[in-house]
């Protein structure tokens, strides 16, 4: 241990050739505010600090930097904005000009605003005809000097803190209806608020300071343009020790400026809410992902809801039951605008139809009431499918009609679709009541009444008693149901749900479910629900969108794509193995290979999918004789428990890999371990094949 702790704090030692200049760059960089200390007459400085000129241009200074900061903020805000929200040629010419005053010399800064709004320059003389206003040698010269040399502080700040925090947030806000205006100030600007207090801060303490472009462009006219730092310029010629204790007072300024920014407000939003996202996230996307498809319990129910027709049994709801949602009747009342959302206990009717460009390409025609889970494997294009009817992206273009009316042209918030994304992206800011409350908020809808309905929505989800809590206080389940929450009671037209209950564990997805199905039972739009979970999707859903690569491979009921599959991702999903390869005459010829018999063969030259259910693989110490037409030699790769019955992964040169399912006592009895040597064989009459 010892060895280990001389080993560890070896390697951790700061090298020496660092460490000095280090502290040589710690020392030039000290002597100096040494230097002012060390040299400040304590015993006048009262007297220095108190005289009539001081005092003026003390009044001055502020003056002047609070006004530049204020024409800053006016100005730089939305600069900053521009230049981390927008893309547009020139965009690196731009932030050059931004960072040009950061560089520049200050009287050269100062001789171009003379040669800009002097009055000889390019402005100055329209600015004194048509206005009156004359900005050289003035106070109001003074102001745009300090602007010009410290707006760019607050930029590039306020530019940073834009870019760290994920556009994530103002989609979701425009989904749920808040207009562009409302999102940058009740979602951006709060959520950048340090960014934006630091660059504040620091505009306004270089705009204290600023000297040099002053006394080029504004002069220096006591009490009118002689500020702070052009009063310690001439008391240096006249009374050394004053300017001392005048420069210290700067110094203090300056220091507490830093004092207060010190660890408090550093950093990007994505520093800051690191903790909250990581809640609300949940597991990681591949443990979401891979959970699905192996978990036990998931692929029993799924087995189960498939035997009994791929509906559960939910006695006790209240409205429509499931295998009448999709028959709910054609008649919808066409609106203008989709801009306002229901009333709270009315039940509209909002039928889908979506043609989507780009890299989906797909029709969607949907009832409304439908369900459809949208399934495929990573990169298939199902949040793409998502954003395009959001009108969020450029890969994909969807023309959208809900209940009639074509909302193709309007702006997100203006289309009736709200949006809960995988990671929840509740707004930090906000508690939980007043996340859930924001979308009927944004609708006009009355505060006591907006945060009454959230209430109500909050507890049917089972996180009304934490709705004062903010999302950095909630688990990754808990904010997974608050951004549900938020989400149905902004009473949607249609409804885009990217992976909902991922983030939950077994029991409370089961409880949220039946609750997000009760709620489907009696909406009038159209859902969505993007998900890897079998369970999820033959629960849910009416119909299931089957994706790969931006195309619709299937598009059925659930009974009917648990049955058969025709993606190979899909039956996978679903337990099942899946072959790809063309029809012969007897079978199918695999794409690696080989072929495989089965009892009820398509015409030949199509290309098909032969599904094999798990359970019709049959696992043998030695080659099989009798029935079976279908025989392999393989070597056991991996077993995994599935509810009381083992999963044995089998690979083969002569197969493709199989996945048999098979009782403990008969593992045991077969002496299977990982490296085993076995036959595997199916039969014909247990294989079928589906056409892609």
């Amino acid at each position: 241990m010892q060895q280990l702790r001389r080993r560890t704090g070896h390697r951790s030692r700061t090298p020496l050739t660092l460490t000095v200049p280090a502290l040589l760059a710690v020392a030039f960089l000290l002597l100096p505010l040494i230097g002012i200390l060390a040299r400040t007459p304590w015993h006048d400085l009262v007297g220095h600090l108190t005289t009539p000129g001081t005092v003026e241009a003390l009044r001055l200074s502020l003056l002047v930097s609070f006004w530049a900061l204020g024409l800053s903020l006016v100005l730089g805000v939305p600069l900053a904005w521009f230049l981390a929200r927008v893309p547009f040629r020139g965009k690196a010419f731009v932030r050059s000009l931004v960072l040009l005053p950061m560089v520049l010399p200050p009287t050269v800064g100062g001789v171009a605003l003379l040669l800009a709004f002097g009055r000889r320059g390019l402005l100055g003389p329209y600015l004194e005809d048509w206005f009156g206003i004359t900005l050289p040698f003035h106070t109001s010269g003074a102001v745009l000097a300090a602007t010009f040399v410290a707006m760019p502080f607050l930029v590039i700040s306020l530019e940073g803190a834009l870019g760290g925090l994920r556009p994530r947030y103002e989609e979701t806000a425009a989904s749920l209806g808040a207009s562009p205006v409302r999102v940058f100030l009740t979602v951006t600007m709060p959520m950048v608020a340090p960014g934006l207090v630091a660059g504040a801060a620091l505009t306004w303490a270089r705009a204290l300071g600023e000297f040099g472009a002053t006394i080029t462009f504004a002069g220096n006219l006591p009490g009118t343009t002689q500020t702070l730092p052009l009063q310690v310029y001439l008391l240096l010629q006249e009374a050394p020790e004053a300017a001392t204790s005048v420069s210290l007072l700067l110094l203090a300024l300056a220091m507490l400026v830093l004092i207060a920014l010190r660890g408090r407000w550093t950093g990007t939003p994505a520093d800051r809410t690191a903790k909250a996202v990581a809640d609300a996230a949940g597991p990681d996307r591949m443990g979401a992902d891979t959970g699905a498809l192996r978990d036990p319990a998931g692929l029993q129910d799924a087995a189960r809801l498939q035997d009994t027709g791929g509906l559960p049994h939910t006695t006790g709801l209240p409205g429509p039951t499931r295998n009448h949602r999709s028959t709910a009747g054609p008649e919808t009342a066409a609106v203008p605008e989709a801009t306002a959302p229901s009333p709270a206990g009315t039940r509209e009717l909002w039928p889908l139809h979506a043609h989507v460009t780009g890299f989906n390409q797909l029709t969607l025609d949907a009832e409304p009431g439908t369900t459809i889970a949208v399934v495929g494997p990573n990169g298939a294009g199902k949040t793409t499918l998502l954003r395009a009817l959001l009108g969020l992206t450029t890969r994909a273009h969807a023309r959208l009609t809900l209940g009639g009316t074509d909302v193709t042209e309007l702006p997100p918030h203006r289309r009736g679709v709200a949006w809960v994304p995988q990671d929840g992206a509740l707004f930090p800011h906000l508690t939980a009541l007043a996340n859930t409350a924001y979308g009927l908020r944004a609708h006009g809808i009355p505060r006591g009444e907006a945060r009454h309905e959230a209430q109500e929505w909050l507890d049917r989800l089972g996180v009304g008693h934490l709705a004062h809590r903010r999302p950095g206080q909630l688990s990754g389940g808990q904010a997974q149901r608050v951004a549900l929450a938020r989400a149905l009671a902004a009473r949607p037209r249609a409804l885009l749900l990217d992976e909902p209950l991922a983030a939950l564990d077994q029991t409370t997805r089961a409880r949220v479910r039946h609750t997000l199905r009760h709620h489907l039972d009696g909406f009038g739009g159209v859902c969505l629900i993007v998900t890897h979970d079998p369970v999820e999707a033959v629960a849910l859903a009416d119909r299931v969108l089957v994706l790969d690569d931006g195309r619709a491979l299937q598009d059925a009921p659930p009974e009917e794509v648990t049955r058969h599959p025709r993606s190979p991702w899909v039956a996978r999903m679903l337990g099942r193995n899946a072959w790809p390869g063309t029809t012969t005459a007897h079978g199918l010829r695999l794409a690696d290979g080989g072929t495989l018999v089965v009892s009820d063969p398509l015409p030949p030259g199509t290309d098909a999918l032969a599904i094999i259910a798990p359970e019709a693989v049959s696992v043998h110490p030695e080659r099989p004789s009798g029935s079976p037409r279908n025989v392999w030699p393989g070597t056991v790769r991996e077993i995994t428990a599935s509810g009381s019955r083992l999963r044995v992964l089998i690979t083969s040169d002569a197969a493709p890999d199989l996945v048999a399912e098979i009782t403990p006592q008969a593992a045991a009895e077969l002496g299977l371990a990982d490296g085993t040597a076995v036959w595997t064989s199916v039969k014909a009459t247990e294989t079928t094949l589906v056409p892609r």
